[in-house]
């Protein structure tokens, strides 16, 4: 059983632009600290990124799915393959996150490659917000 917030547009909606928000505002930090050569600041800055999509954006997506998205398949079977494309956006989530990890395990240094991932990540989750609030709040 997925919470209350989850059930309702307002709220879920909220949450949506509240980790979209938090996410753009620390990659733009990260940036900007690589941007002035501030190599402890980036470090800690893309540590702080990385944990911020686990636990605010990732963590969300865990409880859609454990919740909220097999209460939806059960009042709506029909929306069955868009419950799978949304889960499937979330895989993304995770995969890029986990190439970030991986890469950051072979070298520390914040590069390009990884910025590009962080925005990748900004990206399919502002598409994959709001594919969701249309597919299953207003079908």
């Amino acid at each position: 059983m997925s919470g209350p917030a989850l059930r309702q547009l307002h709220s879920h909606k909220a949450i949506h632009e509240g980790g979209l928000s938090g996410a753009i505002m620390k990659t733009d930090e990260l940036i900007e600290y690589v941007e002035q050569g501030e190599t402890e600041m980036v470090q800690q800055a893309c540590d702080h990124l990385l944990d911020y999509w686990k636990t605010r954006v990732i963590s969300h997506a865990d409880a859609e799915e454990e919740g909220f998205y097999k209460q939806v398949m059960e009042e709506k079977p029909e929306l069955e393959r868009d419950i799978i494309q949304l889960t499937r956006d979330h895989n993304l989530m995770r995969i890029l996150v986990a190439d970030i990890e991986s890469l950051r395990e072979e070298d520390p240094t914040v590069t390009p490659e990884i910025l590009q991932k962080f925005n990748g990540l900004i990206v399919v989750n502002e598409l994959h917000s709001r594919e969701e609030e249309r597919l299953l709040f207003h079908s």
